[in-house]
């Protein structure tokens, strides 16, 4: 599946209440993790990213960076050499041997990488996802949070994005549900924040050859 699918198909808790009959969303742990978020300038932290549809089951893992303002570095080590970049300007995906790279304006992104993208701005959880929910993790002796939620522009392709996120707010996974039953989720480890990250690291310079491909915008 490509990263960058943008098509008419239009992708990342204090203590609750005992439950109710309706799904609530805490807005104590929402300022927290907006808090923690709004505070940093950079993120670097491996992944691993699993998806499964469409009658594939693939598991790769890389390294994440982030910059303020609006810039993400996706770099695979598995597969080597694939690699999703937002400039801030653009999204460029790129997978070594292909013979072109698909570029989109970051206004018109419509992928399942971009749900972190409101990490890049001012984070306001409330305003970038529709009915949001909060709860404690259901798993035995996790302390962590779960945040559900669609995000806005993408209830089209999206029918559920979930977060997993610690006590302080930080995120340590994000699952994706799309509406054709697809799943991705992507497990974040050995988080750095605030660390020296230069503008360009995320200048993505095409391989002689290769020709760009401009996707087309969300109908």
């Amino acid at each position: 599946m490509n990263p960058i699918r943008i098509a008419a198909l239009c992708l990342t808790p204090a203590l609750l209440a005992p439950a109710v009959a309706h799904a609530q969303s805490d807005p104590t742990l929402l300022r927290r993790i907006d808090d923690h978020y709004n505070h940093l300038t950079s993120l670097r932290a491996h992944y691993t990213e699993h998806y499964a549809g469409m009658g594939l089951d693939r598991t790769e893992s890389g390294t994440l960076t982030l910059k303020k303002p609006g810039r993400m570095k996706w770099s695979y080590d598995s597969p080597p050499g694939k690699v999703f970049v937002l400039d801030g300007k653009y999204a460029w995906f790129y997978t070594p041997g292909d013979a072109q790279v698909t570029r989109a304006p970051a206004k018109q992104l419509d992928d399942l990488h971009s749900p972190l993208r409101l990490l890049l701005g001012h984070t306001q959880l409330a305003k970038e996802l529709d009915q949001l929910t909060t709860a404690p993790d259901p798993a035995p002796n996790d302390p962590n949070f779960r945040i559900t939620g669609v995000p806005k522009g993408m209830a089209q392709r999206v029918r559920l994005l979930t977060l997993i996120v610690s006590p302080t707010g930080e995120i340590q996974s994000m699952k994706i549900e799309e509406m054709d039953g697809a799943l991705t989720e992507f497990n974040f480890t050995g988080i750095e924040e605030n660390i020296p990250v230069k503008p360009s690291d995320f200048t993505f310079v095409p391989p002689a050859g290769v020709v760009v491909v401009d996707a087309q915008p969300p109908i």
